[in-house]
């Protein structure tokens, strides 16, 4: 008997991914557990890096494969120096490249799992659905982050990163057709244009019953620095492995050393075989697991400096210079 709140049996389930820069290779590792359990969203609707992952989704790239992209990208891939004035550093040819290179010239409408990013019009002052036309130009809106990438222009419109007014596309997916979503939080909306109606909005949708939520535990970490991403992958596994523990695994992932946070020793990594139903791994201890870029509690009372912290500022200067991660660059 099949219970009526089976997400495997929802024919409008859909996706939100969240914005969040770096922090979008947690969406990966979502993928591969949605993959794994059998639950397939027929929309999904992203937020500047997750109009990126959705946008890959849509064009059904496999998750595995996507997490081999992911690690191996660089900053370059989204971003490069922009030769002509402009209201950005860089310019998006090189997510225009990263895209073609993986779905040619694309129509939106033409995926084959239905596709829509979010932008930010701030003329108008709210969030922009964009689920028809040529794929690039949406996606390049989607991550046009204020001061980094120029605005983009469309339709007369000229439109910021998504994630100023709804950094969680939960609205956009249930206008899109959807009967329950699944969200993936990575960051709140963006603190640079407060807006409290926005965050209460998307608070409200958060906690309804028709919402699944997947809240990975992100550890401050940094969305401009893009350190540990085998790490983030592993976040997004056990967020999504923590909600919806209920689903047996009915495809299981391919045998391989899954992806473990920076400094745990390769030999304590989790080999797998094919037909494992295991979780990938134990929850990570934060004190021990991950590179924590917040500021010690030493330093916090005697007021010196945290030196780790500010490697982390140094590094994600350069990082804002060089462009956003792309996460489309075949090898």
């Amino acid at each position: 008997m099949i219970r009526h709140d089976d997400l495997r049996y929802e024919p409008h389930l859909a996706l939100a991914l969240g914005g969040g820069g770096a922090l979008g290779a947690a969406h990966v590792g979502v993928l591969q557990v949605l993959r794994e359990r059998g639950i397939t969203p027929s929309i999904v609707v992203g937020t500047s890096i997750g109009s990126v992952m959705g946008a890959a989704y849509a064009a059904e790239i496999d998750p595995y494969e996507l997490e081999e992209l992911v690690l191996n990208a660089e900053w370059g891939d989204f971003g490069t120096f922009s030769i002509a004035p402009s209201l950005g550093l860089l310019n998006t040819d090189g997510l225009r490249k990263s895209i073609e290179n993986v779905v040619g010239e694309e129509l939106i409408e033409n995926l084959p799992i239905r596709f829509g990013a979010i932008a930010s019009d701030l003329a108008e002052g709210k969030s922009v659905l964009m689920d028809r036309g040529p794929l690039y130009p949406a996606v390049a809106a989607s991550i046009a982050v204020p001061g980094i990438f120029a605005p983009t222009k469309l339709d007369g419109h000229l439109l910021l990163d998504g994630g100023i007014y709804e950094n969680l596309p939960l609205e956009a997916a249930f206008e899109m057709g959807a009967r329950h979503v699944i969200g993936v939080r990575l960051a709140p909306e963006w603190d640079a244009i407060p807006s409290q109606y926005t965050s209460v909005k998307v608070h409200e949708l958060e906690i309804r019953t028709d919402v699944t939520l997947i809240t990975p535990k992100l550890q401050h970490r940094s969305q401009w620095v893009k350190k540990d991403l085998p790490g983030l992958v592993l976040d997004g596994r056990q967020a999504a492995e923590r909600a919806l523990i209920e689903y047996a695994i009915v495809t299981p992932r391919p045998a391989t050393v899954v992806a473990v946070p920076d400094g745990m020793p390769l030999a304590e990594a989790v080999s797998l075989d094919a037909d494992s139903d295991a979780p990938v791994t134990p929850e990570a201890n934060p004190e021990t697991d991950f590179i924590d870029y917040g500021q010690n509690p030493e330093a916090e009372a005697t007021g010196a400096e945290n030196p780790d912290l500010a490697a982390s500022d140094a590094e994600a200067d350069e990082a804002q210079h060089r462009g956003l991660a792309a996460f489309f660059r075949r090898r």
